[in-house]
């Protein structure tokens, strides 16, 4: 069974920075890609981005440069490096992987806390 467990997320300070990390249970270089997702209070679950199994990257447009999505195969790891952070990004960060490309999320973690104070 498929598990993705992330971790690092929770408060900081506007301006500031967080990795947050997704560890999956098996080798993610059977996910054709995985991406982190959030979900910010009263909205919808958005995509923040993405990275393919060959090192293809693309972002939400709205977040301009401020974070990146990276991938270690050898760690079975996905990881979220966000920079300059605003309050506005507060929310649950989910990871998700995808066995085939254009279709639904197949797998989802269960989530970690971001909350930017002002």
């Amino acid at each position: 069974q498929v598990q993705l467990v992330e971790s690092g997320g929770g408060l900081v300070q506007a301006g500031g920075s967080l990795t947050l990390s997704c560890v999956a249970s098996v080798s993610i270089v059977e996910f054709h890609s995985m991406a982190w997702h959030r979900q910010r209070p009263g909205a919808q679950r958005e995509l923040v981005g993405y990275v393919t199994r060959d090192g293809r990257e693309s972002y939400g447009g709205y977040l301009e440069g401020r974070f990146t999505v990276s991938r270690d195969n050898e760690k079975n790891l996905l990881s979220l490096q966000m920079d300059n952070l605003e309050p506005e990004d507060t929310g649950v960060y989910y990871c998700g992987a995808q066995l085939q490309p254009f279709q639904p999320t197949d797998y989802w973690g269960q989530g970690t806390q971001v909350t930017v104070s002002s």
